[in-house]
């Protein structure tokens, strides 16, 4: 006991260099000191029983690891790492990060301490991946403090502060007809090609916000330098957080991204930020759940996709909005990818119903060349009470009459059967509708409107023309 205090002793005092191997008794502590702690120097493992093209499965870890826990092996490319996603009696089902294709049976696998995401004020202006390793050419990322569980925890219903405060997103046709709070969960949804990314790039750069998280999953990987230089802007991605999975990345990726972007965001939250969150899109991380939860063994249900898929919509999303008392909000603008058009879709069903409001764009305004292409008839905030003003909630309402009118009787108008001065009501829709779908129009070059109602009555009153009463 007395030579191992005095090694110790010896051991802190004395200079790494000398810790060599002409000092044996120093060696000999060291190795002692590293064994002395409980399960040091073991790691928990298995070995490959069966791969196939996105699983393989583990023998030897069943009774010792939970679903979600992180495992490591080596393959020809090096160590990379997977995540259990199926528990069975025998075996687990493991789902690779990255290709894994160099696997073979037998191979012996290792339970890991797990990926934990630990953000910090140095990652605005960073793109990251969604195991949070960088991606762009600006160095290592820094590493906040961990504190509390690495699990998220998603504030108590009870705990929330309340949502209140509304605020200018700067695009016309959502502060008029959809206007938005902090803290609100919002859909932005689309089909392919109609412009929800670039309407999404426009709502990111509202300067109502300390800091912009934004998820690509999914994305076109030469698309993704664009979107965030052009689109998003210098300015903007000052400020923003980038976490990127590209579409050739595995599913446990484009998985794991979104939850990565919420980790981020629930970081910059709990310190008081407001924070926007864009997540691009929330169908194609549905379309990675289903094909982890289908390669597991897990039945399709609706269209193919698995229950589990529709229980870890909502568990996401429902980490955003506002915070606890102190803590500031997460607003999140979830763009949904509409498969054919179909608005009942089941994801879009879904997520239709935990969101707090969703904007539609459709091809045929599109097509017409109107962007944003808002339907405004089928848009809806559903806190749009908390952010209109009395006479700006009957203008709005008012609009949407008008413009309900003139697009009901389009097919009236085409065929000839429309004669002005027979209604009043449908003169002036025939009248002014057509300009106000002339000042909703806005492209991101445009200067952002702070005023959107006073933006509209201006133009209307510029385009404005007399009456031509009949002759007497």
């Amino acid at each position: 006991m007395e030579a191992t205090e005095a090694s110790s002793t010896a051991l802190a005092e004395t200079p790494a260099r000398s810790l060599a191997p002409d000092n044996p008794l120093l060696a000999l502590e060291r190795v002692y000191r590293t064994f002395r702690q409980p399960g040091a120097g073991m790691r928990r493992g298995g070995r490959v029983t069966q791969v196939s093209a996105t699983h393989f499965r583990v023998r030897g870890l069943s009774e010792s690891t939970r679903l979600g826990d992180v495992v490591e092996f080596r393959g020809e490319r090096g160590n990379r790492s997977g995540e259990i996603v199926q528990i069975g009696v025998d075996d687990v089902i493991v789902a690779p990060y990255e290709k894994c294709d160099d696997i073979v049976l037998n191979q012996p696998v290792h339970v890991d301490r797990g990926v934990v995401i630990v953000p910090d004020e140095g990652w605005r202006g960073r793109a990251v991946d969604a195991l949070g390793r960088p991606i762009d050419d600006h160095g290592p990322l820094p590493r906040g403090v961990r504190t509390g569980e690495a699990a998220p925890v998603t504030p108590s219903p009870l705990a929330r502060q309340r949502v209140e405060t509304a605020f200018r997103t700067g695009v016309r046709v959502i502060d008029i007809f959809t206007p938005l709070c902090y803290g609100q969960r919002i859909g932005i949804f689309a089909g392919s090609g109609v412009g929800k990314s670039t309407l999404l790039a426009m709502l990111a750069a509202a300067d109502a916000f300390d800091t912009v998280v934004v998820a690509l999953v999914g994305e076109r990987g030469r698309e993704v330098r664009e979107f965030l230089e052009d689109t998003i802007g210098e300015a903007t991605m000052a400020k923003t957080v980038a976490v990127v999975a590209t579409s050739d990345e595995s599913a446990m990726m484009r998985r794991r991204a979104p939850d990565t972007a919420m980790r981020v965001a629930e970081h910059f939250r709990d310190r008081g930020h407001r924070v926007l969150l864009v997540l691009d899109s929330i169908t194609r991380l549905a379309h990675a759940l289903r094909e982890v939860a289908i390669g597991s063994g897990e039945p399709p249900i609706a269209r193919g996709y698995p229950a589990s898929v529709f229980t870890d919509l909502p568990r996401l999303l429902e980490r955003a909005g506002p915070g606890t008392d102190g803590a500031g909000s997460i607003t999140a603008i979830i763009s949904v990818l509409v498969d054919g058009d179909d608005h009942n879709d089941p994801v879009a069903d879904s997520v239709r119903g935990i969101l707090d409001g969703h904007v539609v764009l459709e091809r045929a305004i599109a097509e017409q060349g109107r962007y944003p292409a808002v339907n405004p008839l089928a848009s809806v905030s559903r806190l749009a009470g908390k952010a209109w003003r009395d006479d700006e909630r009957a203008l709005a309402m008012r609009l949407k009459a008008m413009i309900s009118r003139f697009e009901d009787t389009r097919d009236i108008r085409l065929l000839g059967a429309y004669q002005a001065g027979t209604d009043p009501e449908l003169d002036q829709a025939v009248r002014q509708v057509p300009v106000i779908y002339e000042a909703l129009m806005q492209s991101p070059g445009d200067p952002v409107s702070h005023d959107p109602f006073a933006d509209l009555a201006r133009h209307l009153k510029s385009r404005e023309k007399p009456v031509e009463r009949p002759a007497e």
